[in-house]
């Protein structure tokens, strides 16, 4: 049977950003690829799920995999959700949190329910992306996927983010595209893809397909993936609102190239595994 038989988990959102948490300090083993498709299909749906774990030379320590079972290696609106459970439990307000992107620095924010976190510096070496192949400038690449959608910008964030500059995010069958350029060769390891439209020198709105999960109401390195690129091109500055359909976060990419990202979390249910979720999974 498996380990997460009858397993507590915690069900929260970053601004409709579902997330599942399990705590894995009791020495759980991690779930696997199999197993976290099971939970995903079983109703208890997500678009990531997040592991609490040990620090390693940090506080904690978080594993992300998304829905399909593939593992991320950063996720803003989920380091959000599991800083805000940590800084309740344990009376601190700012935790530092090992991620496969790197240490992530989380501090309490000054409304309720409001985390900044520090995402980090971006990338924009087209290795570092990465890409299949040198395509040019990074802010402006030569790639044309679909009629009217060319030129993304790219930048990694913690992972692979490519933003298409469109005049109408709504105009696109973004259900059919997203997956599509997800999963074109230029994208080695695959990518986040979004649309993005300038409303405001300060201002943006974003919908994001996100690698491994799909359509999603929002999506935090998408949003500093967007904020960053839309600095770089000109379009706003480094101090912006990205309104997703889940709604707005702050991004601000600070003079020394890090991205702050600050969004409210909400807390919706807490439960445990059904081991029915898990029949005909590998123990």
């Amino acid at each position: 049977m498996s380990a997460l038989a009858n397993h507590a988990f915690i069900k929260m959102n970053g601004l409709g950003n579902e997330i599942l948490i399990l705590d894995l300090r009791d020495g759980t083993p991690l779930p696997t690829p199999e197993e976290a498709r099971a939970i995903h299909r079983s109703g208890l749906t997500f678009d990531q799920l997040m592991t609490l774990e040990p620090g390693r030379g940090t506080d904690f320590s978080t594993t992300i995999l998304n829905n399909d079972g593939s593992e991320s290696a950063a996720c803003g609106n989920g380091t959000r959700c599991i800083a805000w459970l940590l800084m309740n439990e344990t009376g601190k307000d700012r935790l530092t949190i090992a991620t496969k992107a790197g240490p992530l620095v989380a501090t309490s924010g000054s409304a309720p329910h409001t985390i900044t976190v520090d995402m980090g510096l971006p990338r924009f070496g087209w290795k570092d992306i990465p890409l299949s192949r040198d395509a040019g400038d990074a802010r402006a690449i030569d790639f044309e996927p679909a009629p009217g959608l060319s030129a993304p910008s790219v930048v990694n964030v913690g992972n692979p983010h490519a933003i298409f500059w469109v005049d109408d995010i709504a105009a696109y069958d973004f259900a059919t595209l997203g997956p599509k350029i997800e999963h074109d060769p230029i994208f080695p390891e695959r990518a986040n893809i979004s649309l993005a439209h300038v409303t405001a020198p300060d201002a943006l709105t974003l919908k994001v397909w996100e690698r491994g999960a799909g359509l999603t109401r929002a999506c935090g390195t998408a949003a500093c993936a967007a904020a960053v690129t839309a600095a770089r091109t000109n379009r706003t500055g480094r101090s912006v609102t990205v309104t997703l359909p889940g709604g707005p976060l702050h991004i601000q990419w600070r003079d020394d190239d890090h991205i702050l990202m600050t969004g409210s979390i909400e807390s919706e249910f807490e439960g445990r595994f059904d081991p029915a979720i898990f029949a005909g999974t590998a123990a």
